[in-house]
């Protein structure tokens, strides 16, 4: 079920931003930021939270060690059977940042990151020998021109 975004407020939202620059960022100075008392500030993350918003956090990479890797993606056609039994094969491959669903001329795109070329491909053929997976084409990533 989606997540209800009308009962967020502008401060919900920059709060958020905040937390998506540094989660580990302490409360006073996210509070300061906001322009809330801390008290405020961490009532509002314990909401989010609650409500679903907020789910987790994560690690960031430093920008030198995410520049050493070679990143990629790959567009896949699965057989419509077979698509939560490679949805779940690729999910347990450490390499795949992020798998989206999408419409057109592929059913998925697999974002993914090694360490190497060699590694890339070795990536890539296992995608490719997965059961159900029909078809792919991956585009290599050069560089990135900006990220949110």
């Amino acid at each position: 079920m989606p997540i209800d975004d009308s009962t967020t407020t502008e401060k919900d939202r920059a709060l958020i931003a905040l937390l998506r620059e540094n989660a580990r960022a302490p409360v006073a100075e996210i509070a300061r930021r906001l322009g809330v008392s801390r008290t405020t500030a961490q009532s509002r993350i314990e909401r989010l939270e609650r409500a679903g918003i907020v789910v987790g956090y994560t690690a960031r990479l430093a920008a030198d060690y995410e520049a050493g890797l070679v990143r990629a993606h790959v567009m896949i056609v699965a057989s419509p059977k077979a698509a939560p039994a490679v949805t779940k094969a690729l999910a347990a491959m450490p390499e795949l940042r992020r798998l989206l669903s999408v419409s057109g001329a592929f059913d998925m795109i697999a974002e993914v990151a090694a360490a190497s070329v060699a590694d890339l491909d070795a990536v890539i053929d296992r995608i490719g020998a997965l059961e159900g997976v029909e078809r792919t084409q991956t585009s290599v990533v050069l560089s990135t021109r900006f990220e949110r």
